[in-house]
């Protein structure tokens, strides 16, 4: 994996730059869509591609170890074949489910030992295995497995918490090293930086990380329920350590108001459900804020939903579609919002499909916008001007 820092720009931490798999390139910065099963909810692949225009999305390795199992995607040939996707794919370590299964988990050195969700049979994850899973899985990028405390914890805990995540990435760093590829093409390991909102930790685990020399850095253990600005500082403080020449992936985060931010602070990837989710309950992502399409005063409106696109134009624009859509109608059927309302409220699967296309291609235009500022070195002023009016209600 070769990553390119293309442009740094003025007034910000922001950066623009291309990481280059054996699947292809990534410009960054980036929104991955996750794929938790091996598939995006409610988007079929070529949507990805257009009008999403993804340029990597998320396997889940709790999940797909759990169901299809590995056995039948190794049959495949990996999960790119599996799933019918020839871009680049990157899975996390199964560490976060793990950390949402409080209830049924043991946390202990040589791993962590679960319950499934799915029929109470018992499991063990150890930093070994969760790489064999990923390897067997066969994504370009694989994550570290670690330890995700849960916030609130007290300082001891969490430092504890995190020596164990180091204890456990020097092991993965071994086993790394000594794998060979599954399937014709490299995985990159990814370490993860834990410590909690505790800067001083948090600087430790970040030194620790960039000591391993993986070819990208992680920053884990945010968007679990800290204030807004703990994860600005963390993000900010996690950039400043994290060596430039690697790319910095901010696990789990996060509104189109949180990628800007954390952009500004330096980082350069970034996941989320959120798009999907949220789509899922009616709620839309725009340029000029945020829709909830189940409200009554849609009902009746029959005026266009619209998206965005290179012009920086989006939100709602009245009872005519612009002409502009025109070129990506196939792609991106028109809906009014009294339709989409109906849908939404009737719980027809179309208008999840149609509510989840609209917020992916959100998020992707957003980060694209992100990028083209920073190359012509006007993001600040621009981000500014957005973040003011994407967390406004419509």
């Amino acid at each position: 994996m070769f990553f390119n820092l293309q442009h740094t720009t003025q007034n910000s931490a922001a950066r623009a730059g291309v990481i280059t798999t054996d699947h292809g390139q990534i410009e960054t910065p980036i929104f991955m869509p996750v794929g938790t099963a091996g598939t995006v909810k409610c988007i079929h692949q070529h949507q990805l591609i257009d009008p999403i225009k993804a340029q990597i999305i998320l396997g889940n390795t709790y999940h797909l170890y759990l169901r299809p199992g590995t056995d039948i995607i190794q049959e495949a040939g990996g999960l790119h074949k599996f799933i019918g996707w020839s871009r680049p794919m990157l899975t996390d370590s199964g560490g976060y489910q793990v950390y949402s299964l409080a209830a049924n988990r043991k946390i202990e050195e040589e791993g962590v030992t679960f319950r499934s969700h799915i029929d109470g049979s018992a499991h063990l994850f150890t930093p070994e295995r969760s790489l064999d899973i990923q390897h067997l899985i066969g994504a370009d990028i694989i994550m570290a497995f670690d330890e995700c405390p849960p916030y609130p914890s007290t300082k001891e805990y969490t430092e504890t918490s995190m020596e164990l995540t180091h204890r456990w990435l020097d092991r993965c760093v071994v086993h790394q090293r000594k794998s060979k590829p599954k399937y014709g093409h490299q995985q990159h390991l990814f370490p993860i930086v834990q410590g909690g909102s505790f800067d001083d930790l948090r600087r430790k685990s970040c030194e620790y990380i960039a000591d391993q020399d993986m070819p990208g850095n992680a920053i884990g253990g945010l968007s679990v329920g800290e204030p807004t600005e703990d994860m600005y500082r963390i993000a900010k403080l996690c950039c400043e350590i994290l060596p430039p020449e690697k790319p910095r992936y901010l696990m789990g985060v996060g509104t189109p108001a949180n990628l800007l931010e954390c952009i500004d602070r330096g980082v350069d990837m970034f996941d989320c459900v959120l798009p999907t989710r949220n789509a899922r309950h009616g709620l839309l992502y725009t340029a000029d804020g945020i829709v909830n399409i189940r409200n009554k005063k849609w009902a009746n409106d029959h005026s266009f939903l619209d998206l965005p696109f290179d012009n920086g134009q989006a939100g709602f624009r009245g009872s005519e579609a612009p002409t502009a859509l025109e070129a990506i109608r196939p792609a991106f059927p028109q809906h009014t919002k009294a339709y989409l309302r109906h849908l939404i409220h009737t719980k027809e699967a179309l208008g999840a499909m149609v509510c989840s296309l609209h917020n992916l291609t959100f998020f992707l235009w957003l980060v694209g916008q992100a990028r083209t500022h920073i190359l012509n070195d006007t993001f600040a002023g621009w981000k500014k001007e957005m973040v003011g009016k994407l967390a406004s209600r419509l």
